[in-house]
């Protein structure tokens, strides 16, 4: 996230599917004006409120469903969107996309070459039971196209390779002029 929020010429930001709030220490406030964070469970808004004081009046935190309710999303100029468009599916990102319109969006997904197993083998494992019935697998080119059928044009494509035949992929677009 320190790459993302660095990386283009931007003074407000949303991140949507905050949780806990890692990435946010590398908000400068001497840069942005105003960041919003986003995530459905008001828990997790909370906590990111307590961890980052500093960033206080600066740092906005928003309760919204983005697959039911993304109009009530704020305009910003760059959205940020990692590890979570696999659980909202392309349409609603499209739609989260559409409200902030933004002039850049930078999102991470993991790619994965093994759809049947998709969440690696660990003690917890079971703790991730019931996510397959939200989650969308995920494909570079696919995001493209959904990006591009709306307007966003790709400028950047990053690929980190993971254990287990995974990867994690940021994607960058900018909206096209006209």
């Amino acid at each position: 996230m320190k790459e993302q929020f660095a990386a283009h010429p931007v003074d407000t930001a949303t991140v949507l599917g905050i949780a806990g709030g890692n990435g946010l220490e590398h908000v400068s406030p001497d840069k942005y004006r105003r960041v919003c964070g986003v995530d459905i469970n008001a828990d997790y808004l909370r906590a990111v409120s307590q961890r980052y004081t500093e960033l206080s009046g600066v740092l906005e935190c928003l309760q919204i469903d983005l697959i039911n309710g993304a109009e009530k999303l704020p305009q910003a100029q760059l959205l940020i969107a990692n590890l979570l468009i696999e659980y909202i599916g392309y349409g609603a990102f499209q739609r989260a996309v559409l409200q902030t319109a933004p002039q850049y969006v930078s999102c991470v997904i993991q790619i994965n070459t093994n759809a049947e197993q998709w969440v690696s083998e660990s003690p917890y494992l079971h703790a991730f039971d019931r996510l397959d019935e939200v989650h969308h697998q995920m494909d570079e080119a696919a995001l493209t196209a959904a990006m591009n059928e709306i307007g966003w044009s790709l400028i950047l494509q990053e690929s980190c390779p993971l254990p287990n035949g995974k990867a994690l992929v940021r994607l960058d677009f900018k909206k096209n002029e006209g």
